[in-house]
C-alpha cells in the first residue's frame, strides 16, 4: 500500500518543487516505486522530469474534475521507477470549478484511490498556497512534508501552515501526520543559515529531518534540463543530499 506524502509551504521559493522531483527520483533509484501527483498550475514538477506540459491532456486537472481516472493520467517520467500524474495551466481554473461540488475537499483522495495499491510512495507536489488544492493533497495524505528554507523569513507563515494542518486533522483527514520539516537552501557559510537551522530545531526537534539540503549550483541547473539531480549530475552534493534524504523516509517507515 503507497504511503502518500504532500509537499507542502504556502510560501513560494522554499523549493517544494525541487524537493517533490528530487525525492521522487533518489526513492526511485533506491528501487521504490513512486508516483508524483503534480498539484500546481505552474507544472513545474512535471516539465523537471522531462514531460512537455503544453502537450499534456489528461492531467491533474482532469482527475480533480473526475472526468478522467487517475490510471488515465499516469504517465512515465526520464526517472526511474517514477510515474507522473502531470499538470497544466488549466489547473488554475480548478478551484473555482470545485467550489459547489459537494465533498470538494475530497476529490484527489477519491480519485488516487485505485492507484495506491501500485506504489510505495505517492508524493504531491502543492501549489504555493493554503487554497482548495493544497487541501485536496492534505486530506488525500497520510503525511506532509514542510520544506523551509534557510532565510530569513524562514518561520513566517509556518504557524498558518500549522493551523491549516490542524483544521485538515479535525475536518477532513483525522490521520494527517507532520513526516517532518526539510531545511532547504542552507549555506554553511552564512551566519543566519546557520541560525535559522538552531531555530527551527530547538522549536521542533524531532519533527525535523536530520537531512539539510544545501545550496547547489547543480540543484538550480537541472530543471532548465528537464532532469531531476540524480539524473543530471549524481556526485553533486544536491543529489547526496536527495538521496539521504530518501534513506531516511525509508528508514522511518519501515521501522
Amino acid at each position: 500500500m503507497g504511503k502518500i506524502i504532500a509537499i507542502a509551504n504556502q510560501k513560494g521559493g522554499v523549493g517544494k518543487t525541487t524537493t517533490s522531483v528530487n525525492l521522487a527520483a533518489s526513492l526511485g533509484v533506491l528501487e521504490k516505486k513512486v508516483l508524483l501527483i503534480d498539484a500546481d498550475p505552474q507544472a513545474n514538477a512535471s516539465s523537471g522530469l522531462g514531460i512537455d506540459v503544453e502537450t499534456v491532456e489528461i492531467g491533474s486537472y482532469q482527475v480533480l474534475e473526475h472526468t478522467k481516472s487517475a490510471k488515465e493520467a499516469v504517465t512515465a517520467s526520464n526517472a526511474p521507477n517514477v510515474d507522473v500524474i502531470p499538470a497544466h495551466i488549466d489547473l488554475v481554473a480548478i478551484e473555482i470549478e470545485l467550489v459547489d461540488k459537494d465533498e470538494r475537499e475530497y476529490m484527489l483522495k477519491k480519485a488516487i484511490d485505485e492507484v495506491k495499491s501500485d506504489y510505495d510512495y505517492i508524493l504531491i507536489d502543492c501549489a504555493p498556497s493554503l487554497g482548495l488544492l493544497t487541501l485536496n493533497a492534505l486530506t488525500a495524505s497520510d503525511s506532509v512534508i514542510i520544506p523551509i528554507q534557510c532565510e530569513y523569513f524562514a518561520l513566517e507563515g509556518l504557524g498558518k501552515l500549522l493551523n491549516t494542518i490542524k483544521s485538515v486533522q479535525k475536518i477532513h483527514n483525522k490521520a494527517l501526520d507532520i513526516e517532518g520539516m526539510l531545511l532547504t537552501m542552507f549555506d554553511s557559510r552564512l551566519r543566519l543559515s546557520n541560525q535559522v537551522v538552531e531555530e527551527v530545531q530547538k522549536h521542533f526537534s524531532d519533527m525535523v529531518f536530520d537531512t539539510i539540503i544545501q545550496r547547489n549550483v547543480r540543484l538550480g541547473e537541472a530543471p532548465s534540463y528537464g532532469e531531476s539531480i540524480i539524473n543530471y549530475d549524481v556526485s553533486s552534493k544536491g543529489a547526496v543530499n536527495y538521496l539521504n534524504l530518501a534513506k531516511e523516509l525509508i528508514k522511518k517507515n519501515e521501522l
